[in-house]
C-alpha cells in the first residue's frame, strides 16, 4: 500500500472510531467558511431587486356602494309591525315595545377586494388585473410611502384580464419592462404584492414553463412563485429588475397557493394597455371561421404529412374568410407569414391583427397549398362576451316595482336548476329598497309561479299596485322571500 493510500485509510479509520465513540468533529474556522461558501454558491440575492422595484409596486383596494339587505333586520315581527302601521294606522296588537330607532345615515361604500398593481409611467398610469377592479364603485391606490390616491379606471379588458387605472400624481417611480422572449425556463423570478392584504410582500421562485395554454389570447408564464389572493395584478420580475409579467392566476384545490401560478406575459399586457390608454377599449381582429385541431390520422389521410395547422369546420356567411375564398375542410397553415402549429395560435394571431389590415392566409386544400388574401374585420364588442344560442325577448320594465326583467334561456335554467323564472336585469327604487339585486332570479310572485316575463306582467296586472307584494327570489344556491313595498 502506498504512503498516500495508507494515510487516507488511516484517517478514515480514525474518523470512524471517533464517530463510534461519540466524539464531536468540529471543523476549523477556514473549513467552516469554505463549507458556508459552498452552501450558498449560485443562490440569488433579491435584496437589490426589492429596493429597485419595490417603490413601483402599489396596493389596490376597491369599494362598492352598500346595498340594502334582502331580509329586514328585525325579521318577520318588524314586517308585521310595518304592515299594521301603514295600513291600519295602529301598532300591531300584543307587539313588544321597542325603543325608537334613530335615523340612520346613508350607508358608506364598503370594502370589496384587495389587489396589487405597478406604476407604468411617472404621471400616474398603473397596470393591474381586470378582475381586481371589475365592478368596483371606487378604487383606492396606496403607494409604498403610504400616500393614498383615488384612482380612475382608464380601461379594462376581461379577455386578457388586463386593466389600467390612473392617479393624479407626478414624479412616480415607473417599472422597467423586460423582453419576454429572453425569459428562460428555470431562471429565477420574483413577485411583489399584497397577499391577503399584506402590503409589499416579496416571494420568489423559478419559471416553470412558457406559452402555457389556458386561454384564447394568453400564452401564460407558469412559475412556482408563491401567489395568493391579493397578489393579483402585481409584477413578475426577472433578475435584471425588469417586469416580465402580471401575476394573475393560480392553480389550486384549496383556494391557496399549491406551487403553480400563472402570469400574463408583459408583451401581451403592453399591447393591451397601449390600446386601453389610447381608446379605453381593445380592438381585436376576426375573420369568421370555426376551427378544430388537425389530428395525426386526418393529416395522414389527406396527404398533409404531419399534424399541423387548424381545420376549418365552418365559415360564417358574409365574413372576411368567406369573401377571401376560405372553405370548410381547408387546413390553415400560415397567417400573415406566421406558422399555425396548434389551435390556439390562429385566434391569437388574428386577434392581435389590427382590423382593416389585409393579410395572406395559406391553406392546404385537396393536396396543395393556396395563398388567399383576407381583409381582417373587427370583433364586435357584444361578440366578445359569451352569446346565448337562442333569441331572447327584449327586457321588460315594471315601473312601480322598480324592476327590469328578461326571460331565462334553457341554458340559464339548466345552470340554475330551476324549471322557470325570470332574471332581474336592474333593480331600482322599491325593488332596490327591498334588497333585490341585478342577477337575482324571480321564481314566484304572490305565490304564483313565474314562467316568463309575459306571465310576470300578467300576474302583476291583477295585483293592487298600492299594496306590498312578495317575491320568491333565487340568489346563487339560496332562495328567499322578499317584500316589495311601493312608495306611498
Amino acid at each position: 500500500m502506498s504512503k498516500k493510500n495508507w494515510t487516507h485509510a488511516a484517517a478514515t479509520a480514525v474518523l470512524s472510531s471517533a464517530l463510534v465513540a461519540g466524539w464531536a468533529i468540529i471543523p476549523t474556522g477556514a473549513a467552516m467558511a469554505q463549507s458556508a461558501s459552498a452552501g450558498v454558491r449560485g443562490l440569488p440575492d433579491f435584496t437589490d431587486l426589492v429596493e429597485k422595484v419595490g417603490p413601483s409596486v402599489v396596493n389596490i383596494r376597491t369599494l362598492e356602494k352598500a346595498r340594502s339587505n334582502t331580509a329586514s333586520p328585525g325579521g318577520a315581527d318588524d314586517e308585521m309591525q310595518e304592515f299594521f302601521r301603514r295600513f291600519f294606522g295602529v301598532p300591531m296588537p300584543n307587539a313588544p315595545r321597542q325603543a325608537p330607532r334613530p335615523n340612520r345615515p346613508a350607508p358608506e361604500a364598503q370594502p370589496r377586494g384587495v389587489g396589487s398593481g405597478f406604476i407604468l409611467s411617472a404621471d400616474g398610469f398603473i397596470m393591474t388585473n381586470a378582475h381586481v377592479v371589475d365592478g368596483a364603485d371606487e378604487v383606492l391606490v396606496t403607494l409604498p410611502d403610504k400616500r393614498e390616491f383615488k384612482a380612475r379606471i382608464v380601461g379594462a379588458d376581461k379577455r386578457t384580464d388586463v386593466a389600467v387605472v390612473k392617479i393624479e400624481a407626478s414624479g412616480l417611480p415607473a417599472v422597467k419592462v423586460g423582453d419576454v422572449s429572453r425569459l428562460r425556463v428555470g431562471e429565477w423570478v420574483m413577485a411583489i404584492g399584497s397577499p391577503f392584504g399584506l402590503d409589499n410582500t416579496v416571494t420568489a421562485g423559478i419559471v416553470s414553463a412558457k406559452q402555457r395554454d389556458t386561454g384564447d389570447f394568453l400564452p401564460f408564464i407558469q412559475t412556482d412563485v408563491a401567489i395568493n389572493p391579493g397578489n393579483s395584478g402585481g409584477p413578475l420580475i426577472n433578475m435584471r429588475g425588469e417586469v416580465v409579467g402580471i401575476n394573475s392566476q393560480i392553480y389550486s384545490r384549496s383556494g391557496g397557493f399549491m406551487g403553480i401560478s400563472f402570469a400574463i406575459p408583459m408583451d401581451e399586457a403592453t399591447r393591451v394597455s397601449d390600446q386601453l390608454r389610447a381608446n379605453g377599449r381593445v380592438s381585436r381582429g376576426r375573420i369568421g371561421v370555426q376551427i378544430a385541431p388537425v389530428t395525426k390520422d386526418v393529416a395522414e389521410s389527406i396527404g398533409l404529412g404531419k399534424a399541423q395547422g387548424v381545420l376549418v369546420r365552418g365559415v360564417e356567411e358574409g365574413s372576411p374568410a368567406e369573401k377571401a375564398g376560405v372553405e370548410a375542410g381547408d387546413i390553415i397553415l400560415r397567417f400573415d407569414g406566421k406558422a399555425i402549429e396548434k389551435t390556439a395560435d390562429l385566434p391569437r394571431a388574428v386577434g392581435n391583427t389590427k382590423p382593416g389590415n389585409r393579410v395572406t392566409l395559406t391553406v392546404f386544400r385537396r393536396g396543395s397549398n393556396r395563398d388567399l388574401s383576407v381583409m381582417v374585420a373587427e370583433v364586435e364588442p357584444e361578440k366578445i362576451a359569451a352569446a346565448l344560442p337562442e333569441k331572447k325577448a327584449p327586457p321588460a320594465t315594471v315601473a312601480h316595482l322598480g324592476l327590469t326583467l328578461s326571460d331565462l334561456s334553457d341554458e340559464q335554467r339548466k345552470e340554475a336548476r330551476v324549471r322557470s323564472g325570470v332574471r332581474v336585469d336592474a333593480a331600482v327604487d322599491a325593488a332596490e329598497r327591498a334588497g333585490v339585486r341585478e342577477g337575482d332570479l324571480i321564481l314566484a310572485i304572490a305565490n304564483a309561479e313565474v314562467a316568463s316575463v309575459q306571465s310576470f306582467e300578467a300576474l302583476v296586472a291583477r295585483l293592487d299596485k298600492t299594496k306590498p307584494v312578495s317575491l320568491l327570489i333565487r340568489r346563487g344556491n339560496a332562495a328567499d322571500f322578499v317584500t316589495i313595498r311601493p312608495a306611498p
